[in-house]
């Protein structure tokens, strides 16, 4: 997730997802940015059918999944559903009901929600297990990645949070950006935040983009495409919070309780 839009998210969610998917995990990667979409886009994939169609009961989720490079499998977004906290209770039951009959296990669940503070975004990251805040060094990436934490934290109660810091020119460059944030949280908020890694600046990821490929597979030994190899070794080694056993079940099970609390916070 992340405060401002353009900062490199859902790339980082792509390769991140990819490089799991290469180190032998089975990885689904959910396309949350609900109302612009750009997962497909990113890879060059059509998606026919999009989780709005799994709400309306027209098609099961197994339908709608697409596959990527890497067997990396995803679910594309829908714009037809702006808000998690609008949803009624049967299609709440059509969420649970459609992520319970995937036939097959998933080792990782990556979700890349759309910029900004909307209920949506709030809600799918009280879902998951794991935040990660993506910043860059721009002062309107640095305000809103704290903004989007001082609620999350405020308001929802998430206490932890790992940051990426992205297209800088350096470990040091990328350690400072981490501190800037750090310096303000500290002092007014009570969270302990993480500095997870870099990805460098990397005309190769440039290239990548325009080729409507992921870099850790166009490039795969540019030095963003390394960097995204050396995250998703730390990320397979976080451990698994607990209760955590029933998979993408459990994620479901926070969402809803997440979308019902926004609900009610309305």
């Amino acid at each position: 997730t992340s405060g401002k839009g353009g900062v490199g998210k859902t790339n980082i969610s792509v390769n991140l997802s990819m490089a799991l998917s290469q180190n032998g995990k089975d990885v689904l990667l959910l396309d949350a940015d609900l109302g612009l979409a750009n997962v497909d886009v990113l890879l060059g994939l059509r998606s026919e059918y999009t989780l709005s169609d799994v709400i309306s009961g027209s098609r099961t989720l197994e339908e709608i999944i697409i596959d990527g490079p890497e067997s990396l499998r995803i679910i594309p977004a829908s714009s037809g559903i702006q808000n998690m906290a609008e949803l009624n209770t049967m299609e709440h039951a059509g969420i649970i009901r459609a992520f319970s009959e995937l036939s097959h296990n998933i080792d990782v669940l990556v979700i890349d929600t759309a910029a900004g503070i909307s209920d949506s975004v709030i809600t799918f990251t009280k879902a998951a297990q794991e935040v990660i805040v993506v910043v860059c060094d721009e002062p309107t990436s640095i305000t809103d990645a704290y903004a989007l934490i001082k609620v999350l934290n405020k308001d929802h109660g998430i206490c932890r949070f790992r940051v990426v810091s992205n297209m800088v020119h350096g470990l040091q460059e990328g350690r400072e950006l981490f501190k800037k944030i750090m310096t303000v949280t500290d002092k007014y908020l009570d969270v302990q935040l993480d500095f997870v890694g870099i990805v460098p600046y990397d005309e190769y990821l440039k290239k990548a983009v325009q080729k409507q490929k992921a870099v850790i597979d166009a490039y795969p030994r540019s030095k963003s495409a390394l960097a995204f190899k050396s995250l998703s070794v730390k990320a397979d080694k976080w451990p698994i919070q607990g209760n955590a056993g029933g998979h993408v079940e459990f994620f479901v099970e926070r969402l809803i309780q997440a979308s019902q609390e926004m609900e009610a916070s309305l």
